[in-house]
């Protein structure tokens, strides 16, 4: 980092000029309509030192206040921040939540268990109406109705035992999860 040394004014680096050319004093001279410079030319010279010294003085306060920004912005920086927890914690927290969600687990597997028995119970009494529909006589022709119904069962019973595949894998799934526990 560089800090700048303080830039004066050419005015102040030279010496200073007499107060007065003319042995009477400044107001003999400010009264001279034959002077070649105005009479409040020490005025703007001083304003214009003012101004360089108030400049200056903002630059180096600006100058202070950001030439450290690339420290800052390392130490702003977001940071991975991982808190440690003792295996206790961990435990009781866990326990909790098998405490609160085991229940729930329970309650959905019997309903699945008993959605799988009306399955099956579907199943069973539909393959007997299949099996009774094969072994009938084929020799007189069926209602057109009749095919219609029998069509229709077939793709009941096939809809119903994917459904029942469904269910077998997801009591499996929940099954596995409580054994882990």
């Amino acid at each position: 980092m560089s800090y700048y040394a303080p830039r004066q004014s050419r005015l102040s680096v030279r010496p200073r000029a007499r107060d007065t050319l003319f042995p009477g004093g400044s107001e003999w001279h400010r009264a001279d309509s034959q002077s070649s410079f105005s009479p409040d030319l020490l005025e703007s010279v001083l304003a214009m030192e003012d101004c360089c010294e108030e400049a200056y003085e903002a630059q180096q306060i600006l100058r202070n206040g950001t030439f450290d920004l690339p420290r800052m912005t390392r130490v702003l920086d977001n940071q991975r921040v991982f808190l440690l927890v003792d295996e206790g914690t961990v435990e009781k927290y866990k326990a909790d939540l098998s405490e609160e969600i085991e229940p729930q687990i329970t309650e959905l597997i019997s309903r699945a268990e008993k959605g799988l028995r009306a399955l099956q119970k579907k199943q069973a009494l539909l393959q007997t109406k299949v099996e009774t529909a094969q072994l009938r006589p084929q020799s007189r022709p069926a209602p057109g109705g009749a095919n219609r119904r029998l069509q229709m069962l077939v793709k009941q019973r096939e809809r119903l035992e994917t459904q029942l595949r469904e269910l077998e894998t997801e009591i499996l799934t929940m099954e596995a999860a409580q054994k882990r526990r």
